[in-house]
């Protein structure tokens, strides 16, 4: 009986084992992308993986636009994405009471992926270790400012500012919308405009991305509404979803790219409301006034009526992210 006990619990791990290695193999190629590489054990590990300082010497120029726009610093953003970061775990996370989290030292990538499956979506290549460390370096930046600590919050915003949605993040990473279709991205590839041998050390190639031009490559960030794939989902950017349950019933025929980067003549600088140039372009504004005077204006002030019409030319609802 033993034996029979013993024979059928090592048949049960045999299938056990079997199930989790086909469970793995899912989407040929997986394994030859970065993201499947070991899991980053700190933060400057996982800059290094996603390192793109070495495109800055034949793009300059695109360097240059990108590092003005906020996918530059999309974690420290203007200073208040790190403090809403921080505000998603102390007013979510740590009251809800399924999360598990009591504290930073709870966190888990789990929990961030919230904002960061936008702002970082490469922490999904990290431990939960990584996820601590960013919550513990945005209190040391709060801190260093309450206590007037310059050092301090400039060595955390330092750190913070390096983690970013940079060339590899868009040009390999998540180039590849449809993979079971196109293929997973290759580690070794940069994907842009055309095929080709591509002077780099580590990545050797370039290939066209079948998306890159389109704006379902943006729509992966700037999404359709609520992250229904996560445990607990949150409601953020729409601005894909609009375009696309809007913009494009209506007629709309511009991509993303064509407003936000070739129309605007701003490149990889990609701007938003921030930008007079992105604003003046998006909403036309017509004002009509009517000054009404009545009786006695020694004592009773004039009054005025206002008219104000906003009409939206973007390809998307004003505001959207």
């Amino acid at each position: 009986m033993n034996l029979f006990r013993t024979a059928a619990m090592a048949c049960l791990a045999t299938v056990t084992v079997v199930s989790v290695a086909l469970a793995a193999q899912v989407g040929v190629g997986r394994d030859k992308t970065l993201a499947a590489q070991p899991k980053a054990n700190s933060i400057a590990e996982l800059v290094k993986r996603y390192d793109s300082s070495s495109c800055i010497g034949c793009h300059q120029q695109a360097h240059d636009e990108w590092y003005k726009s906020l996918h530059a610093r999309s974690i420290f953003g203007t200073g208040r994405t790190a403090a809403t970061f921080k505000t998603a775990i102390v007013n979510g996370a740590m009251d809800w009471p399924a999360s598990g989290v009591k504290s930073f030292k709870d966190v888990k990538v789990e929990h961030m992926m919230g904002c960061a499956k936008c702002h970082l979506p490469q922490l999904a290549d990290a431990t939960d270790k990584v996820a601590q460390e960013i919550m513990t370096t945005i209190n040391d930046w709060q801190d260093g400012l309450r206590n007037d600590d310059d050092a301090k919050a400039a060595k955390a915003e330092k750190t913070l500012s390096s983690l970013n949605i940079n060339c590899l993040i868009c040009h390999n990473r998540n180039a590849i919308v449809h993979k079971w279709t196109d293929g997973y991205p290759k580690k070794d590839t940069v994907y842009g405009s055309k095929d080709g041998d591509h002077p780099d050390p580590k990545f050797t190639k370039m290939a066209k991305g079948q998306v890159m031009s389109e704006s379902i490559m943006c729509g992966q960030c700037h999404g359709l509404g609520p992250n229904f794939e996560q445990e607990n989902p949150t409601q953020c950017a729409t601005a894909y979803g609009s375009y696309l349950f809007s913009y494009v019933p209506n007629g709309g025929n511009k991509t993303c790219q064509q407003c936000h980067m070739k129309d605007s003549k701003l490149g990889h600088d990609m701007q938003s409301y921030r930008s007079k140039a992105m604003s003046d372009k998006a909403v036309d504004m017509k004002v009509t006034t009517n000054a009404v005077y009545w009786r006695d204006n020694t004592t009773i002030k004039p009054k005025v009526s206002v008219r104000v019409a906003l009409t939206n030319n973007a390809g998307h609802g004003i505001p959207d992210g």
